[in-house]
């Protein structure tokens, strides 16, 4: 316990400093008295739950972040503005395969004007932007919501092969039943993802 009580001690600190904080400076901040900050990077008391939070979410990092041990590692806090570039960036390339689709419908219509299947390029057009986001969210986003996506990515890509494929029998859609099932379950399983240093 002793160990835990001298790495929060160390990482509020650790955290104060990062923000270019005094002592007193940061007590000013939080409405206490710069002995209390002092107390508490000694590791002789501790503020209550709520100002933890103030201070981690102060630095951008989560509040789990004050019972690990850094040390040797410099804080890393998450960028508000990298996360709001990460979503235009998204939505920009959905949007680039939605203007290229809807151009490519206009030409091949505008070459051939008999052509009545634009709406199958633009129903490719609702998958791809089904894989960018699978992509972006992959690698950006939260995982877990990657489950959400491949389900939609999956009925849709069976909608889309009833709908183009006239051989297609409404009774495609139960594959849709065994696949959900491996999402859920896939979902479920639980990974440990090795730390690497």
């Amino acid at each position: 316990m002793t160990d835990k009580k001298l790495i929060i001690a160390r990482n509020i600190a650790e955290l104060r400093k990062y923000l270019g904080l005094t002592q007193s400076e940061l007590a000013e901040k939080l409405n206490y008295s710069d002995k209390a900050i002092s107390k508490w990077e000694r590791a002789e008391s501790f503020p209550d739950i709520l100002v933890l939070s103030e201070l981690t979410s102060m630095c951008g990092v989560p509040l789990d972040y004050l019972v690990t041990d850094h040390e040797g590692r410099p804080l890393k806090p998450d960028d508000p503005k990298k996360k709001r570039n990460h979503y235009i960036i998204a939505f920009m390339s959905v949007a680039l395969t939605w203007l290229l689709s809807t151009l490519a419908v206009l030409i091949v219509k505008w070459a051939v004007p008999e052509f009545s299947y634009g709406w199958i390029i633009l129903l490719g057009a609702m998958i791809a932007s089904e894989v960018i986001v699978l992509v972006f969210n992959s690698v950006w986003g939260n995982r877990k919501m990657n489950y959400v996506i491949i389900t939609v990515l999956m009925w849709s890509g069976l909608t889309a092969f009833y709908l183009i494929f006239p051989f297609a029998q409404p009774a495609v859609f139960f594959i849709g039943i065994p696949g959900q099932l491996i999402i859920i379950l896939w979902s479920m399983l639980s990974f440990k993802m090795s730390k690497k240093e």
